[in-house]
Parts: C-alpha cells; structure tokens; sequence
C-alpha cells in the first residue's frame, strides 16, 4: 500500500474532517491515478496568514482510503487562481488518526528523504497529492504522538 500526503488549505481540512473525502483537481488528474483502496492519506494543510496571525505547514491527520469515485458536487474550497474548480476526483476516506495537535513539518524537513530540496521545500507540498515513503511517513507519525 502506498503512503500519500494531501495538499491543501485549512478551510478544505474542515471538509475533510466533516465528511470524509479529500478532492483532487482536474488539472491534477494523473496525480490521483496511482492512488488504491488501502492507501495511506497524511493531510497537510499549507501555511496561511489570517488577521495576522499566521498558521504554519502542519500534517493534520492520517486517513486510509475506502473509495474512489467522480463528483462534481461543490465541497471544497479553491483559491482564487483556480476559479470553479471543485476538486472532482475524489477519495472517502476513514480516519486512524487526527492529531491533538498537528505535526509541523518544517522542523522535519532535514530529516525527510523526499524533500530533496530543503531551503526551497515548500514546492515538495504543492503537488495535490504526492507520495512519500514508508520512512518520511514513520518520522511524521512519530511526531504526532
């Protein structure tokens, strides 16, 4: 089974969290393809600002996937860039684990085999889904004990 981390913002970890699914956009469609029933999903909510507050890259929790299907039912929500997008490949998810409180993953970054570029690391998240191995997800987990 493969390891996965899902890339997105703290508004779609709220879907995430209420309903079970995780979205990929169209334009990520091969992204997605390599994804089975079974997998692992780690999902990573990227660093936002709000009121001046800021909120850093942080793993919010670990799901395995149940389901994959096709829907155009609005749910997430897209950034600006992206217009009416709604993130049509989609996955149901069950929850093994949300964190008390989540992992940060810039203090993990030196220790991450697939982050291959660590001052610039940030674009190794950007991806909607990327894979990751059985030894970043081990690092990542240990955190979030």
């Amino acid at each position: 089974m493969a390891i996965w981390i899902a890339s997105g913002n703290r508004e779609n970890w709220e879907v995430v969290k209420k309903h079970n699914i995780w979205g990929v956009p169209k334009r990520s469609k091969g992204l997605h393809s390599g994804v089975k029933v079974g997998d692992t999903i780690l999902i990573y909510a990227r660093s936002e600002t709000h009121a001046k507050e800021v909120f850093p890259s942080v793993i919010m929790g670990e799901y395995k996937v149940t389901e994959l299907y096709e829907d155009t039912i609005p749910l997430f929500t897209a950034p600006s860039q992206m217009g009416e997008e709604v993130f049509p490949f989609r996955f149901r998810l069950k929850p093994v684990k949300i964190f008390k409180e989540p992992v940060e993953i810039k203090p993990l970054i030196p220790e991450l085999g697939f982050v291959t570029n660590k001052t610039m690391w940030s674009g190794h998240f950007r991806q909607a889904m990327r894979e990751i191995p059985e030894g970043d997800y081990r690092k990542i987990l240990e955190k979030g004990r």
